[in-house]
């Protein structure tokens, strides 16, 4: 009875060692080849031949055990360990076991006669190792792997691991030279000023100058570096359950680079702004001028046929065929307009440049002259896509060179003038000097003394010719000079009509009867008296010396605003061909003589134009002359002589 209880008191000993162990107990037989489970009841299970043992197992396995109990059945070693995978279809499903093989008994000749087998159940513990593993070759393929630099100190602040990169970064030539638990924390200038304890999960940024980290322990001068770095990194301190320190990992990057990189970038946006701003005020410098000098845009189309006008200041777009654009030029420059047209539809290179009057007058009643210029441009591959250009209204250039024409033709036509009244004058002035010249040599040959008189008054009248003309020309270029001075009075012109008109006809011919017509009893004016004066005596002068018979009338009349004086005499008059040559200078009439004294009509022409007014002359050659001046002047007392019936 008490064996009884003991041997299940064994038996239960037994299967609590099994189970909490997870283990099975199998024994193998050499002699049959046979397998017997141990149940956790201490019985033997059925006996497994090697096919159905075979069938629990993975087939590589089982034949690296079988291998070693062959071994140890054949005497070659006494006990074995064996690692089997339960056979099934995923790997993550199989059971892990460790098999310890040893010999039980042995026969008479020694060798084994049984084996038995503890099968342990490692599935766990192998499962967590291959968590472990996958875990720690992640760990080290991320480490190793990653873009970033990776570091990790342990809880002593040694280095313990340090990637690829992070060497590069830090000039380290091998992990070796950091790793021989000679380099701390401390060592690091990042992460120094930092204490180990006091660490938590924090992102840096830092900028380094190496050259102030002269200590020995930074051993900058092993891993040479100089300069400044621009560094940011992550610091993540592991501690276990107890809060205790476990070690440190960090990653970071140097951004020295991208940095700098920033930094020639800005300077790069700088210049860039500096250079957009320098083209905007260009183009706002540009677009200044084109508007101060009214320039707008134009575009023609070759392909389109299409003109297009552009108002800088509206941004309206006039679209114009060629039609509209020929007709809108006058009749004289259609055929330039179209000219031009057909060059840019040959898609010609070459700038155009053009001047065109248009139909479109501008507010002063002008045609509008436009300054065409046009480039073409062309596409990638040289080929002309469109012409560019600008016009701008040159109306008023246009004018004032036709009026520079006009004033430049005047100036020849002066020039012209002046050369022949030089020449004129010159033959004038020799012609009386002369004269002198001869007489006064007569003196000095032989003559007689009667002849003296007659000498005396030839020279004495050329003298007075010479004075005469010197005074004309003097006067003329005075009058030419516009620097004669014209001063108005108020005085009755009927009372120093007569004697003016007397004093001009003092060199009268013999046989001719000079006839004054006073029409005014008082006629009170506001006029330049004394040029008035020149006027009448010279036009006297003038009557008296191409009248040899007949009569000189001179008459005054004042209407509307003008002093009209006109003189009429029988004289010999002027041909036709001579009369509109009467007021240049020196002009000669048909018989060769000089018109008085060649400036005097040309003379009362410029004062008679100074003072406001005007000069008519009308001619019959052989039969008289009629000439009238007219003055304006104001009239303040106005009292005409009746006319009696």
């Amino acid at each position: 009875m008490a064996t009884d209880t003991d041997s299940k008191k064994q038996k239960a000993r037994l299967a609590l060692i099994l189970r909490t162990g997870r283990l099975r107990i199998w024994f193998y037989y050499p002699a049959t080849r046979h397998y017997c489970y141990l149940s956790e009841a201490g019985d033997y299970e059925r006996e497994y031949n090697p096919s159905e043992f075979a069938k629990q197992f993975y087939r590589e396995d089982l034949e690296k055990m079988r291998s070693i109990i062959f071994d140890i059945c054949d005497g070659k070693q006494d006990s074995a360990k064996a690692t089997l995978r339960s056979s099934a279809k995923k790997e993550s499903e199989c059971n892990h076991y460790e098999v310890s093989i040893s010999v039980v008994s042995r026969g008479d000749n020694g060798l084994p006669t049984s084996l038995m087998g503890i099968q342990h159940d490692v599935t766990e513990e192998y499962r967590r190792q291959e968590k472990t593993r996958q875990l720690l070759l992640r760990y080290h393929t991320i480490f190793n792997s990653s873009m970033l630099d990776m570091l990790y100190y342990d809880k002593n602040g040694v280095l313990s691991d340090i990637n690829e990169r992070a060497c590069a970064a830090f000039n380290v030539k091998s992990r070796e030279q950091v790793l021989d638990g000679s380099f701390l924390l401390e060592n690091n200038p990042f992460y120094s000023q930092i204490p180990l304890e006091q660490m938590t999960n924090t992102l840096t940024g830092s900028i380094i100058n190496f050259t102030k980290f002269v200590e020995k322990k930074y051993r900058l001068d092993e891993f040479q570096l100089t300069g400044k770095m621009y560094y940011e990194s992550t610091i993540n301190p592991i501690r276990n359950e107890q809060g205790e320190l476990e070690g440190v990992y960090m990653s970071g990057r140097d951004i020295t680079e991208m940095v700098n990189s920033y930094h020639r970038q800005q300077a790069g946006v700088k210049k860039l702004q500096q250079g957009t701003d320098s083209i905007k005020e260009y183009i706002a410098n540009i677009d200044y001028a084109l508007s101060v000098s009214g320039v707008q845009l134009v575009n023609y189309y070759p392909k389109s046929y299409t003109f297009e006008l552009i108002n800088r200041e509206t941004h309206k777009r006039l679209h114009m065929s060629q039609l509209r654009c020929i007709r809108l030029a006058t009749m004289r420059f259609r055929r330039t307009v179209n000219s031009a047209l057909n060059r840019m539809d040959h898609l010609t290179k070459r700038g155009i440049v053009q001047a065109i009057e248009i139909e479109i007058r501008d507010k002063k009643g002008r045609q509008i002259w436009l300054l065409f210029n046009m480039v073409p441009m062309l596409n990638a591959q040289g080929e002309v896509e469109r012409y560019f250009g600008t016009y701008r209204d040159i109306t008023d250039m246009v004018e004032t060179e036709q009026r520079l024409a006009i004033e430049t033709k005047k100036a020849q036509e002066t020039e012209v003038l002046k050369q022949a009244f030089l020449t004129n004058m010159s033959y004038e002035i020799r012609t009386p000097l002369n004269n002198i010249i001869g007489y006064a040599g007569l003196f000095t040959s032989h003559h007689e003394e009667s002849d003296e008189p007659f000498f005396m008054e030839q020279i004495k009248h050329s003298t007075s010719e010479l004075l005469l003309l010197v005074n004309d020309i003097l006067y003329i270029s005075r009058l030419e000079a516009n620097m004669e001075e014209y001063k108005t009075e108020t005085v009755d012109f009927s009372t120093r009509f007569e004697e003016i008109c007397l004093n001009g006809l003092s060199t009268i011919n013999q046989g001719v009867k000079p006839v004054i017509v006073q029409p005014y009893n008082k006629l009170v004016v506001d006029i330049d008296t004394n040029h008035l004066e020149i006027i009448i005596q010279r036009l006297c002068n003038l009557s008296c010396l191409m009248t040899t018979q007949g009569s000189i009338s001179i008459s005054y009349e004042y209407h509307r605003g003008e002093l009209t004086v006109r003189f009429d005499d029988t004289g010999i008059g002027f041909a036709p061909e001579v009369m509109p040559h009467v007021f240049d200078h020196f002009t000669r009439n048909i018989r060769g003589g000089l018109i008085g004294s060649g400036l005097d009509l040309p003379i009362v022409q410029l004062l008679a134009h100074q003072m406001g007014g005007n000069i008519e002359i009308q001619s019959e050659y052989a039969k008289g002359t009629s000439t009238w001046v007219s003055i304006p002047c104001t009239a303040s007392v106005i009292e005409k002589k009746r006319t009696e019936v």
